[in-house]
């Protein structure tokens, strides 16, 4: 059965944890799928992980649509949710016009990073869901940190999610925070917490999928537990085709034809 935007809001008090992860293109969608995940999010981290950019602020709207469409074509039960990425909701006619493109790729929500309580209303207005995004902000931040280690930011993370649950989001992402901060959180407010870096108290939890098999070490976020190394399994098949190719043992006869 295809996850919906209710599905997600009522796991929170039915107690049923939310499943998040990241995919951006066909084949990890039929994954995901495959795996039964509550949610996929095409995340703009698919700048570092996927386009090599140097960070996710480099990632454009027509990146973002591009990756949406592909995930839309492996999906049949997971909710997609499409962030959108730096500078494209600068106002609201911008932030509406590109949620409706992320809609058009198929995204069934989109997320917004921070607390734009005028934007994110006029995105629901336009009968688009949205996921807030609270904590580490990654696409306007100048230093990756911890935050809500001290008091005053931590009350300050709570208001935002509060205001966040207040201006409609169905959902709002936890990260870098301090268990206890996300604990207070989640038990503050009436819509799903998904934390990532925020300990286990969070109503769900989200991991990039490059990190969680080992497909992507240029860094490792000391929250991403690796499941597997897909990687080191690349590369020794890599190897292994490199070597027959050279010694003239492939292809042989059985992948040859007659």
């Amino acid at each position: 059965m295809k996850k919906t935007v209710n599905s997600i809001r009522k796991a929170k008090s039915s107690g049923q944890k939310i499943v998040m992860l990241t995919a951006y293109d066909y084949p990890t969608a039929l994954i995901l799928n495959q795996a039964e995940i509550d949610i996929i999010l095409v995340g703009d981290t698919l700048g570092m992980v996927v386009l090599g950019y140097e960070t996710t602020r480099d990632v454009t709207i027509t990146d973002m649509i591009h990756h949406t469409s592909a995930v839309k074509r492996g999906n049949e039960t997971c909710l997609i949710v499409s962030d959108l990425p730096y500078q494209s909701d600068k106002t609201s006619k911008l932030a509406v016009e590109h949620a409706n493109q992320l809609v058009s790729a198929g995204a069934d929500a989109v997320k917004i990073e921070g607390n734009k309580t005028n934007i994110i209303k006029a995105i629901i207005n336009a009968d688009i869901p949205v996921m807030g995004h609270a904590g580490l902000l990654p696409q306007t931040t100048e230093t990756f940190r911890v935050r809500g280690r001290k008091q005053r930011e931590a009350n300050q993370i709570l208001a935002d999610a509060i205001s966040l649950a207040k201006a409609g989001c169905f959902a709002v992402v936890l990260e870098c925070i301090p268990s206890p901060v996300a604990e207070r959180i989640t038990g503050s407010i009436s819509i799903p917490t998904i934390g990532i870096g925020a300990g286990a108290s969070c109503d769900g939890q989200v991991l990039v999928t490059h990190d969680l098999i080992g497909l992507f070490d240029r860094f490792k976020p000391s929250f991403a537990k690796q499941f597997t190394n897909v990687k080191k399994e690349i590369l020794r098949a890599t190897e292994s085709y490199k070597f027959e190719v050279q010694q003239g043992t492939f292809p042989d006869a059985d992948h040859s034809y007659k």
